[in-house]
């Protein structure tokens, strides 16, 4: 018998709070809710949900040695995300094997650019236009399921060059209606943990309700979760072969 999925959903949960945006039209209650009760829905997966105007960012060392994988929406509050959470989720990660899922604008998100050592800055444009995201690894577990390609009939284009490290493995590509296209599905290891970054999801569009968008994400985190082996020592270590 398959292992439970421990998921903590975060979210900066700023945008959906300003009467008459959007956003709050879109998502009332978060887009934390929306992607919490998808995951919610599927078979081996439990799931909490933790946003930043809580205590220690909702991100207690419990709560994190409870989680399996994580995965971070923000955009305009990255600053106010503390330092010392930030070198908590990067330790779990690296040393703990915990899984992080970037989303959309998280490109930005102190964790994963701690993680990847970059500035992680790109090309943008708000202008409602289509994306067309292709899957070009057909062999990886995220791609399980999916179609050769799905659209997005409005959002925000992300354009190249994207400042992150070479991704182990590339999921998909975006081409928008502008021109553009993006590498929008990346994986990397670091230390025990995975990570996978995935484009789209911006909150001023009904991302997060697509079945595709959310099929992604379910496969990305049953790709990141753990997968055990030995733990990190970082101190003194016996020798294996006696020694004279």
């Amino acid at each position: 018998m398959s292992k439970t999925i421990r998921v903590t959903v975060w979210n900066e949960f700023r945008h959906e709070k300003k009467e008459g945006s959007e956003p709050a039209k879109l998502y009332p209650a978060g887009m934390h809710e929306v992607i919490a009760k998808h995951l919610s829905a599927q078979p081996g997966i439990e799931v909490r949900t933790a946003t930043l105007d809580e205590p220690e960012h909702g991100l207690t060392e419990e709560v994190l040695a409870n989680t399996d994988v994580l995965t971070w929406w923000g955009h305009i509050a990255h600053n106010e995300v503390s330092d010392e959470i930030v070198d908590r989720v990067h330790k779990r990660v690296v040393n703990g094997g915990m899984g992080f899922i970037a989303l959309h604008s998280a490109h930005m998100a102190k964790p994963f650019r701690k993680l990847m050592g970059t500035t992680c800055m790109l090309k943008w444009r708000e202008a409602g236009e289509k994306e067309r995201l292709w899957l070009i690894d057909r062999a990886h577990p995220i791609a399980e399921g999916l179609p050769d390609y799905f659209e997005l009939p409005q959002t925000e284009m992300y354009g190249e060059p994207f400042d992150v490290p070479q991704p182990d493995n590339l999921i998909f590509i975006s081409w928008f209606a502008g021109g553009e296209v993006f590498r929008s599905g990346c994986c990397w290891h670091r230390g025990r943990g995975k990570i996978f970054y995935f484009r789209p999801g911006h909150e001023s569009f009904p991302i997060y309700y697509n079945e595709t968008v959310m099929k992604v994400i379910t496969n990305g985190i049953r790709w990141a979760a753990p997968s055990g082996g030995p733990e990190f020592v970082q101190d003194w270590y016996a020798p294996i072969e006696k020694l004279d």
